[in-house]
């Protein structure tokens, strides 16, 4: 009996991890992401481009709000082929439905004008790659108080 209790108990950790969903057409830098994130207690799950990222979201052709999961972030490569980083964040803040699902977006070009224009688009942050520990702990902290108090302070790098 003990066990099937410590399972539920389990199980509800589980959902109450922050679900992050990583978007990057390297497999080498989604596997790095993934294991920061899950070493920050994070539940991830990944995509190789943007539009597998959008169906992940209930965005692609066949939309079945019933089978999508709840995301909390969406951190995204901006230089992918196909659709760009850029352009999976404007369709994300296109969205009524996902919106406000906090988009990151990574690149390891550092190219201010590319900088400046996903943040005007809404992108929460963009981080130049490889992404660290420490940036996932800033993250998460975000993740964790999405709501601002008065007093809370997420510390970076």
């Amino acid at each position: 009996m003990a066990s099937l209790s410590s399972k539920t108990v389990g199980l509800k950790e589980e959902e109450e991890k922050p679900h992050v969903l990583v978007v990057d057409d390297s497999l080498i830098d989604r596997k790095i992401m993934e294991k920061l994130f899950t070493n920050s207690a994070c539940k991830v799950t990944t995509a190789e481009n943007g539009q597998k990222a959008l169906e992940l979201l209930g965005q692609g052709k066949d939309k079945n709000a019933n089978q999508v999961p709840k995301i909390n972030l969406v951190v995204t490569d901006y230089c992918m082929p196909g659709m760009t980083g850029y352009e999976l964040l404007k369709k994300v803040k296109e969205s009524s439905d996902i919106k406000e699902i906090p988009v990151i977006v990574v690149s390891s070009e550092n190219v201010p004008t590319r900088i400046e224009k996903c943040l005007k688009e809404g992108a929460q942050e963009f981080i130049l790659k490889p992404l660290k520990q420490s940036d996932v702990k800033k993250l998460r902290c975000q993740m964790e108080f999405a709501q601002p108090m008065k007093g809370r302070l997420c510390m970076g790098r």
